[in-house]
């Protein structure tokens, strides 16, 4: 089969199309023939092995995942002998975690970590939603408890996470401030933000007004400027991927630590979310999907030997909501 692989850490150069063996499921794993895969900040980050702190868990000279990608969306070619649930022919989606392999025209996924794809979506809007939706959700739900009549701030609206978190949280019955640049205000707003801020022009973190939730999904401001917008008892959700600017050591790491050190001194509540794969969530994200209240926006898409160009384009910060391959 065809598949971008990675043989060392570097630039967007290092990607490279190539022939691999078609993977075999195991007993418990279903072989899906990928028709979309979807970037995330992750894929940039560990193509190039960024923060050079997270190659002790990637690999330390070379990554050990040797083709990147992780969400993708298609139809199940075969299942393993224990698996019931799903059947040849199902179209499905999922996140492949930390193992990797979405940018290729075939992949093994454990059976427990795909979903049907709902109806009304194409395979491309499909891909755009596993990771970023579960961030979302998780961030706005399993973390930041938001609750009708909460006041929500999202820094980085505009963004792959941004664009389900700000109509998530409207569907939380939440009152939804976005922020993002001047060619992406009207973005934001169609996407049912009450209010918009263009970090141009305006600095949320002074205008005098606080948020019950602040989701951070770009790691550019410090925890004192991001709890300056919160109540008293107010919560901070950090996630901050971010956009490359240069090797690092620890990169958005040392924002999200410094976050965990505070938190007992304080009392808001500041945690650093961590997603993993999730079947619930995806059947979650599938159920506001069908319901209406969620849509996947995709930006631009490119095909499967066009995956450098993609990542390029996606980490010099020039992406709004997601980007997707054709497989």
């Amino acid at each position: 089969m065809k598949a971008i692989v990675q043989d060392r850490y570097g630039p967007p150069e290092t990607l490279r199309l190539a022939d691999v063996d078609t993977p075999v499921p195991t007993a418990d794993e279903v072989l899906v023939r990928v028709e979309a895969a979807a970037l995330n900040a992750y894929d940039w980050h560990a193509m190039r092995g960024e923060p050079r702190m997270a190659r002790l868990a990637m690999g330390r000279s070379r990554p050990r995942a040797r083709i990147r990608g992780r969400d993708f969306a298609g139809r199940v070619e075969a299942v393993g002998a224990h698996v019931r649930q799903v059947s040849p022919g199902d179209a499905v989606f999922g996140d492949l975690g930390d193992a990797n392999g979405a940018f290729a025209e075939y992949v093994c996924v454990p059976a427990s970590l795909v979903a049907p794809i709902p109806a009304n979506l194409t395979p491309q809007q499909a891909a755009a939603l596993p990771l970023a939706g579960v961030t979302a959700l998780m961030g706005l739900s399993d973390v930041g408890n938001v609750e009708p009549g909460h006041r929500v701030l999202v820094n980085g609206a505009s963004g792959g996470v941004g664009t389900l978190a700000v109509q998530l949280a409207r569907a939380l019955g939440a009152t939804v401030t976005g922020v993002c640049s001047t060619r992406n205000v009207d973005l934001v707003r169609s996407l049912g933000a009450d209010h918009v801020v263009d970090y141009t022009r305006d600095d949320f973190t002074r205008d005098g007004r606080r948020y019950d939730v602040v989701l951070d999904l770009v790691g550019n401001r410090s925890l004192t400027a991001l709890r300056r917008a919160l109540t008293a008892t107010g919560t901070l959700v950090l996630s901050g991927g971010g956009v490359y600017r240069g090797s690092s050591l620890l990169g958005p790491v040392w924002l999200l630590a410094r976050g965990r050190l505070l938190t007992p001194f304080v009392r808001q509540r500041i945690v650093t979310l961590a997603t993993t794969p999730s079947r619930q969530h995806l059947d979650t994200l599938r159920a506001h999907i069908e319901a209406g209240s969620l849509t996947p926006v995709v930006d631009r898409t490119y095909q499967l030997h066009e995956v450098p160009d993609a990542i390029r384009y996606l980490e010099g910060e020039h992406a709004r909501a997601k980007v997707v391959i054709t497989v």
